[in-house]
This record gives C-alpha cells, structure tokens and sequence, in this order.
C-alpha cells in the first residue's frame, strides 16, 4: 500500500522532528549544544526538507496547479493512483487534461499565473533540489540502493517545473536587451509565465465580452519603438520562446499528473517520517555509546571539490574586464553550446551542493536561535547570484544564435540577432568578471 503524505497543515507536519541538540539528547541542560554533527542532525534536516516539499505539493494543489480557469476534461483518477491524487498534500489530477495540456494554452491572450503557484513552484523546486543535493554529499550515511534511485527522480521533477520559467525569463532578457541596444526609453513590461484567473460577477442578463489582460501583449506596444530588424528580431523570438514555453507547460502539467510524479511524491512523503540509512548511519544512531559519525568530512570533501573545479577556471583571464574571451568561437557554425561554459556550469553545481551541505550543518549545529543565519557567507552568496548570470546569459546568447540559423529570414533582422548574440556573450563575461571578484574576497559572515 502507497504511504499517505503528510498534510503540512497538521502540528506533525508543520514542525520538524525533536532535534537531537536539544536539551533531552544532550542528557542534561548545563550540558550545553552539542558540537557534533552527526547522523540523527543528517536524518533532521532530510526530514525538514521532505516537509517543506510536501507543504509546497499541498499549496501547489491550492493554487490550481497553474492549470488557469477551466477544469480537468476526463474523470478524476481520485484514490486510485498516486499519493498526490490522494491527500491534501498532493494535486488531485484528472485522466485527461488541464485546459491547454495538449500543448497549447490560450496563445498570446494567456495571462500570468497568481504569485501564490509560482511561490508554490519554487518552493516545491527548491526543496527537491536541497534533498537530492543532501543525497549526493551524504550518500555513505544513507542506503545506497533507495539514495541513487531518488536523486535522478528529484532532479527530473526539479528541472521539469523550472523549464517553463527559464523560458519566459530568457524571453524576458533578450526583449529587455533588444530595446536597451536599440535606446529605446520604452522597456516592456515583464512578461507572464503561466495563466492566472479572473472572477467577476455579472449581473444577470448582462452580456459579457471576453477581455485581455494588459500583461497579454507586453511587448507589442513598444515594439514600435524599435528599428524593423530589432522589431523582426523580437518577434521572431517572442514565437520561438512562446513555444516553447507552451510545451514545457504542457510538460509540466502532465508530470504533475503522472505515475512517475505520484511516486516521487510517495516517497518523499515516506522520508519525511524514516530516513533509510546505510550500515554506518544506522549504526552510529541505534548504539548509545558508539562513537557518532561526523557530517564534516563529508561536507569538507565537496568543498574541496569546489575549489578543485574553481581552481581549473581561467580566473586570471576572467579578472581582466572586457578581455573579449566570451566571444570566442562566436561565429562557429556548431550549434552546441560554448564549450568554454560547461567548466562554469560545472562549478555552479559544485557551489550549491557546497552551499546546501553547508545548511546540513548549520542545522546541525543550531544550539541556539540564530545559529544557523551565522553560517552565510556573503561571499558564497553573491558567488552563486554571479554563476546564476552566466547560465542566464549563455542560455540567452544559445537562443539568440538559434533564431538567426531561421531559414529566410531578412538580413536586418540576422544582424540584429547577431548583436543580440554578442551582447549576451558579453553579459558571460561580466558575470565571470564578478564570480572571480567574489571568489577572491575574504569570507565574510553575515552578523
């Protein structure tokens, strides 16, 4: 039998499982916070997370799910399948599909989604990405067979639900640059993500008029503003990213419904009650006076791996503003991405599993209130914001650069692209400039 999810409303949900620092496993209260971060810190902070991705499953559901105004078109599959259809901590999903699930979703009179679904979609990523990232540094304190088996699940719901944003962000980008090379005072407004729902109340024997929500067509008032390659340019992007971003809605949508999310769901919901651990784990936890096993060798080695793989970055290059290095290759006919940017992306990784084995610990260490807030580093914080630059602006420069291989397009509007292109290009190499600037800086932690 499937195990039901926690509903995150409940006091057991809500609140994580007695800390072993506290007074009860430190034996005495003189006795002060414990200093070890063991494997019953470890099983704290899975569960933690486990519970926060369970809450942020039940607000998902509350919010619609980002599936807009219409219902499911087929018969609820109810307590059949999945936990999620089951619970109130799930998303009760239907046979057939959302509005708009076969792939397109209203076209370009759709509307943004409320912000409590995109919040709730974050917060669902971000707690699949700590737990997985928990699981890939702490995998010899856990079973080996269940740990391997969860990481690719979590990585796939993870990068499933982020597609759609990271296309309406790109999109975002590049029309914010078009207008800004073009100098044009007149930016458009932020573009939606998804759809949200409008209620009125309509007297009876009114008759109504279907209207369009101004954040429909952001761009299309100031692209008059633009030069006619500019203008071409943007909207050619503006239907190759629509595009895609319907699709990866629609993927979104049926990975939310599906099997494969079901049990992903189920057992994050197992996790938040019992972590599976290892031999080891087991048995440091089951024996009162064996010695417990400390995470800090285990959190040292992916710092070490960091400044490995920060060590092999051309950090001396990247310190030398405008040193023209991003724009290397930039006329090559290969339409895979740079390959002087998989180092960088590489180092991203390393730095959030570094970052999140570092929140393993300072819940670990939480003797005290505030604990945890002390172990922030400045620096790895606006290291990170800097990398988070770099994949945003490759992405962009890949999406500049795939529009202008557009068969028959007009030459002013693959110029236009071209300098599209190098501009983002250029964006890498300001973020690369930061990331060294923030690298090299002294640790600093936050009072």
């Amino acid at each position: 039998m499937a195990q039901r999810h926690l509903d995150p409303t409940e006091p057991a949900a809500t609140a994580p499982p007695p800390h072993p620092t506290s007074a009860s496993a430190r034996g005495d209260a003189g006795a002060g916070p414990r200093a070890d971060a063991d494997t019953d810190a470890l099983v704290g902070y899975l569960r933690a997370q486990a519970t926060e991705f369970l809450r942020a499953l039940r607000r998902h559901r509350e919010s619609g799910t980002g599936a807009g105004t219409a219902p499911a078109t087929g018969t609820g599959t109810g307590a059949g399948t999945g936990a999620a259809a089951r619970t109130g901590a799930g998303t009760r999903t239907g046979t057939g599909t959302n509005a708009g699930a076969n792939g397109t979703y209203g076209g370009p009179d759709r509307a943004a989604p409320s912000v409590d679904d995109v919040d709730a979609a974050r917060a669902l990523r971000r707690a699949a990405r700590r737990i997985s990232a928990t699981l890939h540094t702490f995998q010899p304190l856990l079973d080996a067979d269940w740990a391997e088996e969860m990481r690719p699940e979590l990585a796939w719901l993870s990068g499933t639900l982020a597609m759609e944003h990271a296309y309406a962000s790109r999109l975002e980008r590049l029309l914010q640059a078009l207008h800004r090379l073009s100098g044009s005072t007149a930016f458009p407004a932020p573009r939606p993500v998804g759809r949200t729902t409008v209620t009125t109340t309509v007297p009876p024997g009114v008759s109504t008029v279907p209207s369009v929500s101004a954040a429909a067509h952001p761009a299309s008032a100031n692209r008059g503003n633009l030069a006619v390659g500019a203008a071409k340019a943007g909207a050619l992007l503006d239907r190759q990213l629509t595009l895609a971003r319907t699709r990866a809605h629609s993927t979104a949508l049926q990975a939310l419904g599906s099997s494969r999310f079901h049990a992903v769901a189920d057992k994050v919901a197992l996790l938040a009650s019992e972590v599976p651990l290892s031999s080891t784990g087991r048995g440091a936890a089951a024996a009162p006076d064996a010695a417990p096993v400390d995470l800090r060798p285990l959190a040292t080695a992916a710092q070490e791996r960091l400044t490995d793989a920060v060590a092999a970055l051309p950090l001396v290059t990247a310190g030398s503003p405008y040193n023209a290095e991003a724009l290397v290759h930039g006329l090559s006919p290969d339409p895979a991405p740079h390959p002087q940017d998989a180092p960088w992306h590489q180092v991203r990784l390393l730095l959030r599993l570094h970052r999140y084995a570092l929140e393993a610990l300072a819940g670990a260490e939480a003797g005290d209130a505030g604990a945890a807030e002390d172990t922030v580093d400045v620096r790895l914080l606006a290291a990170g914001e800097a990398l988070n630059r770099h994949r945003d602006a490759a992405e962009a420069a890949a999406a500049a650069a795939q529009a202008a291989r557009t068969p028959r397009i007009a030459p002013a509007t693959a110029y236009a692209l071209g300098v599209l292109h190098a501009d983002q290009r250029h964006e890498v190499e300001a973020a690369r400039y930061a990331f060294q600037h923030s690298w090299r800086k002294e640790p600093i932690r936050l009072p």
